[in-house]
């Protein structure tokens, strides 16, 4: 079971998983992501981020915050590879959705890339279809940009 918290960017369990995305990063890509990210873009009431332990470890996370008045980004979504394919990944979205559909979002949108196949996946059987390229990244040739309505 994974358990679900309100956290903030600069938890040092939340700092300890974004090491570890922007390692995978690194492989993947060749390089960190770069997109600026700052932790009051995830206070309420313009974001919220989720912190996910699995018996006391943290073992996912997830943001989001206001792009504009109705829509919503989903940022720094990550389940360690030793708790994939349970289930954790689809409950962190599912309650990031939830929060943001509470606090007034009509559509979500995020941003990942090819080489995430399984992520692609994974949002697409979410509802998630491609939007227009959005943010740090929509000119990148690499860069998905999907959405859905809430």
């Amino acid at each position: 079971m994974l358990d679900l918290a309100p956290a903030r960017l600069d938890d040092p369990a939340v700092l300890e998983l974004v090491a570890e995305v922007q390692d995978y990063y690194v492989e993947l890509y060749g390089g960190p992501d770069e997109d600026p990210i700052m932790v009051d873009e995830f206070l309420p009431p313009r974001g919220g981020f989720l912190l996910g332990t699995h018996h006391g470890e943290p073992v996912a996370m997830g943001g989001w915050s206001f792009l504009d008045g109705r829509t919503v980004k989903i940022r720094r979504m990550y389940v360690r590879p030793a708790v994939r394919r349970l289930g954790y990944a689809a409950q962190l979205l599912d309650r990031l959705e939830a929060e943001a559909r509470l606090a007034g979002a009509e559509h979500v949108v995020l941003e990942t890339g090819q080489p995430q196949e399984d992520a692609i996946r994974f949002y697409r059987a979410r509802g998630y279809g491609d939007v227009p390229p959005f943010g740090y990244y929509a000119d990148q040739p690499l860069s998905v940009s999907l959405g859905k309505a809430l």
